[in-house]
């Protein structure tokens, strides 16, 4: 059966779609309006379970727009999640990545639909390639800027955003009050699927780049766009290319983050806590 979207037709208006969405979510869920959203990246799932009580979990095909996700530790639903001090936090475990090929508007519309819920916080989460050799895998980075290598971008017409303070140093200066010894890094997203070459990290690291990976950064210039703050963390899941000698594979990043992911969810369930 053929993968049909609202967001495929280029008349559509993919805020009207966003609305529609939240509009979904509060029905499914009875929530009617969310504070923070989340969106849990390879070797982040635990963190759900410790954020707060959950109050509805959905499936996120059930919600208009959005998609069954295409990746291995993605769980694909939708969690509405109560905070100890009374935060409604909107989990997003359904992330469609762009190199499945759908373009940029179905890759943020999960940022969109939290924007329209009510978020205005955007809390995104990645497991990456490191390129500073002080890193280890299993190690949790803060974030602090992106250089964005797809190619695209999910503004479209004459739409000109200030990024920047993107990754909000407001919320990276909040996270290590939890955590002091949290690092931070400047985030490359590189389209993908591939990993990158060798050369491909040394280009990274040249023009500035400290983390490499397939995501994040189209969702947070939507966020922005939506006039969210936004917080970014990087699971550094594997060395990257040519840094590390042996060959890279999924498997090893789902197994890097199975075992980060006790200590690495205790922390951002600590951080989305605090905001």
């Amino acid at each position: 059966m053929p993968d049909t979207n609202p967001l495929d037709d280029p008349a559509a208006d993919p805020f009207a779609i966003a609305t529609a969405a939240a509009a979904d979510i509060a029905r499914l869920t009875g929530v009617e309006r969310h504070d923070i959203a989340l969106t849990l990246g390879s070797g982040w799932g635990r963190a759900a379970e410790l954020v707060g009580e959950t109050i509805a979990t959905i499936a996120a095909t059930d919600v208009t727009g959005f998609s069954a996700p295409a990746l291995e530790g993605h769980v694909g639903t939708l969690r509405s999640v109560l905070t100890p001090r009374g935060k409604r936090v909107l989990v997003i475990g359904a992330r469609t990545h762009f190199y499945e090929g759908h373009g940029p508007r179905r890759v943020v519309h999960s940022v969109r639909t939290a924007a329209a819920s009510g978020a205005r916080t955007m809390v995104l989460t990645n497991g990456a390639g490191g390129i500073n050799p002080h890193w280890k895998p299993g190690q949790p980075v803060l974030i602090s800027d992106h250089i964005n290598l797809t190619g695209a971008s999910p503004l479209e017409g004459a739409t000109f955003i200030d990024l920047t303070d993107l990754y909000t140093m407001r919320l990276r200066d909040l996270a290590r009050t939890i955590d002091p010894s949290l690092d931070e890094g400047v985030y490359c997203q590189f389209r993908g699927p591939q990993y990158e070459t060798p050369a491909e990290v040394q280009m990274a690291k040249t023009i500035g780049g400290h983390i490499v990976g397939m995501s994040t950064a189209l969702e947070a210039i939507a966020a922005r766009q939506a006039g969210m703050e936004v917080l970014g963390f990087s699971l550094i899941t594997n060395m990257a290319a040519g840094i590390q000698t042996t060959p890279l594979s999924h498997q090893e990043v789902i197994e890097a983050g199975r075992e980060a992911e006790p200590v690495i969810s205790d922390l951002l369930a600590r951080v989305i806590g605090a905001l």
